[in-house]
């Protein structure tokens, strides 16, 4: 007979889903939504609807593998979990004691979302003082963007969009990527909200919403500062909520908006002027718009620019000032847990170990570089596949004096380069604690089934490295829970008892911020700091894409796809077959110029490299911006490189993010 066990997605996904799992003998059956989530209230995307067979896969490592073959050939042998450990133990040792700690660098992001589990090699790598990673591939530009004018005043509750008569989902395909916010955003339709979309090709977002507005990559800062200039000449503005309750809208008033008439922000879009100014208008002489911000459009160049610029909106209209009005970039409760207690910063050696940039992998692992990584120990990532600048990725993996242990469920493009491979387990075979960052929604969960093989978890397996090391430190000797329960048993104003307490028993819950996120507003002055004297640049201005510096004639969007997320979910053949293969997209107008004909194969260059894609022609996508979806495993795709070879290891404006939407390519005949 049967059981159910609740569980919680542990995906780079807003929304942290509830998962109901039936369980027999030890094997999961089938994986369905949680009703009772009050977020995921019973609807799971496409990717979780079978999680039972990424869990149950006939690709999944199920043991310790040694490289017996050249890097890149995926040949290994079977080796016991005790030699793995003593080998890997064996050969940090050496490396430490002839190079120095620092030339071990862990390497992991958001494979899983667990708190213990995330967070698990913290610790281990702090007390050896290996080389501190910066985990900033995703969205730290937006985040800087949102601080530079809102300081640590909590996000918007993603429900207040039920009250909203405007909703803009702004660079947020969330078709694929944000279902929830998709189906508030049509319920707040379906009440009498307009529903707009804001992006640089036409999504499967746009089938929902009542228009889509394509600009130019990079271009929503441009879009957005040409709003404001209309929204100032045609008087939609709340002067007493400026007054109250913003600082320094006059300097830009004064010195920046008069430049950014539509007509000269419309020539920046790829949009024509009435095009922004109807917008503007629409948004200014909206009750309570709401602006729901994705991540892509801070991955350039000038990504915190743009989220400043947008962020400026509700500012300047008095949006914060109705309920269903404002702007969500994304939800922070990285206080209501102390995460102190895993991460262990206090286990660092002084002076503290360098810190190197993820997206920047490809320089660390140079052997070119003046303190070369020496030892690379990846989990819950794939960076062959997801990290900037593939060829320099894998040119460093390449290298015969690079030791390189990955933690892993299936062969990825990573694990072939590996000397040493550990299994590791799915979420749905060990215990962890999940927070959302889509808004505020928590919960633990326990193993639904046994581990698979001989895969062990994160936190297991760097006990044993721990162990291994000689170390007779009691933290490592604890197991999962004993974490989860010293989280739960920190007070927080983010908890109540009752709220802990369902915690403890595995109910989903939501946690309540400590302040409001409609003021006071949390920044040194109390205002909203649209000018900001702290930042290198005071106002929100015009900043250029580093494309836009560039002289290939078509920006490239790497895109997201309904049926991966980064490059997870190829395990699973169902869905890989949806997105059928590797394809660019590309506008009727820039396929006839080059010749090109719908379904050959087609070259994409550009500096860093030269991908190979099958051509898809459609007026999906502008003219001047070519769009592919999804990181496919090379196994997939012929051993061919994927689009991060297109890709650079060049950072944001702010928060030292990647730029993976910041491309500029040729495109030819293949």
């Amino acid at each position: 007979m049967s059981t159910i066990v609740r569980s919680v997605c542990p995906y780079d996904c807003p929304d942290a889903c509830g998962l109901l799992v039936e369980v027999k003998d030890g094997r999961a059956l089938k994986v369905s939504g949680d009703p009772h989530h009050p977020i995921t209230r019973g609807l799971l995307c496409p990717k979780m609807q079978h999680y039972e067979q990424t869990a149950h896969s006939p690709r999944r490592l199920d043991r310790p593998l040694i490289r017996c073959g050249p890097k890149g050939s995926g040949l290994f042998a079977p080796l016991y979990w005790d030699e793995a450990i003593r080998e890997i133990c064996s050969r940090w040792r050496t490396l430490t004691n002839k190079y120095g700690a620092d030339c071990i660098l862990p390497y992991s992001y958001a494979g899983t979302m667990g708190l213990v589990q995330r967070n698990s090699g913290h610790p281990f790598f702090h007390k050896l003082g290996a080389s501190r990673l910066a985990r900033t591939i995703c969205s730290p530009a937006k985040e800087a963007g949102w601080q530079a004018l809102m300081g640590d005043t909590p996000a918007l509750d993603p429900s207040e969009m039920q009250h909203s008569d405007l909703v803009i989902l702004w660079g947020i395909n969330a078709a694929a990527t944000s279902i929830h916010t998709l189906r508030d955003a049509k319920e707040a339709k379906q009440r009498g909200a307009r529903l707009l979309a804001i992006d640089t090709y036409r999504t499967p977002t746009a089938d929902h919403v009542d228009e889509t507005i394509l600009i130019r990559p990079g271009s929503d800062g441009a879009l957005a500062l040409g709003m404001m200039y209309v929204m100032t000449v045609w008087g939609l503005l709340d002067r007493k909520f400026i007054t109250q309750q913003v600082s320094g809208f006059k300097p830009l008033a004064e010195t920046i908006l008069p430049r950014c008439t539509p007509e000269a922000m419309a020539s920046i879009c790829g949009i024509a002027p009435e095009v922004i100014e109807r917008l503007a208008l629409i948004y200014g002489r909206a009750r309570a718009p709401f602006i729901r911000l994705g991540s892509g459009l801070s991955r350039y160049g000038n990504g915190s620019m743009n989220v400043r610029c947008i962020t400026c909106l509700p500012a300047i209209s008095g949006a914060w000032s109705q309920q269903g009005g404002g702007l969500l970039c994304g939800a922070s409760t990285g206080t209501a847990f102390a995460m102190e207690r895993i991460t262990r910063e206090d286990f660092m050696p002084q002076p503290l170990p360098r810190i190197i940039n993820m997206n920047q992998l490809g320089n660390a692992l140079s052997a070119d570089a003046e303190h070369p990584v020496r030892s690379l120990y990846v989990y819950h990532s794939n960076p062959a596949t997801i990290t900037p600048d593939q060829n320099a990725v894998i040119k460093g993996l390449e290298r015969t004096d690079l030791f390189t242990v990955v933690h892993e469920r299936f062969m990825t493009d990573t694990a072939r380069y590996a000397d040493i491979i550990l299994p590791a387990t799915s979420s749905l075979e060990h215990a962890d604690l999940y927070r959302s960052y889509g808004g505020y929604q928590a919960q633990r969960c326990a193993a639904a089934i046994p581990a698979v093989g001989e895969a062990k978890s994160n936190w297991d397996t760097f006990s044993l490295l721990a162990e291994g090391m000689g170390w007779d430190e009691p933290f490592f000797r604890q197991s999962a829970d004993d974490l989860i329960d010293q989280l739960l048993a920190s007070e927080t104003p983010w908890r109540s008892q009752e709220t802990t307490e369902k915690l403890r028993r595995g109910e989903p819950v939501l946690l309540t911020p400590p302040s409001s996120p409609r003021g006071p507003w949390l920044t040194p002055s109390g205002k909203i700091e649209i000018h900001n004297p702290r930042e290198p640049e005071p106002l929100p201005r015009l900043l250029p894409t580093h494309a836009e510096t560039d002289d290939l004639p078509l920006r490239l969007q790497p895109a997201v796809t309904p049926f991966a997320l980064n490059s997870g979910f190829y395990e699973q053949d169902h869905l890989r077959s949806r997105q059928e293969q590797m394809v660019l997209l590309m506008h009727p107008d820039d396929a006839a110029a080059r010749s090109l004909v719908d379904g050959n194969p087609v070259i994409a260059r550009n500096r860093e490299g030269e991908v190979c894609f099958t051509l898809r022609v459609t007026d999906q996508t502008p003219a001047g911006t070519v769009v592919t979806e999804g990181l496919w495993w090379s196994e997939f795709i012929g051993g061919r490189r994927g689009v991060n070879a297109l890709t650079s290891q060049r950072l944001t404006d702010r928060g030292d993010g990647s730029t993976l939407y910041d491309v500029a390519v040729d495109v030819r005949a293949a």
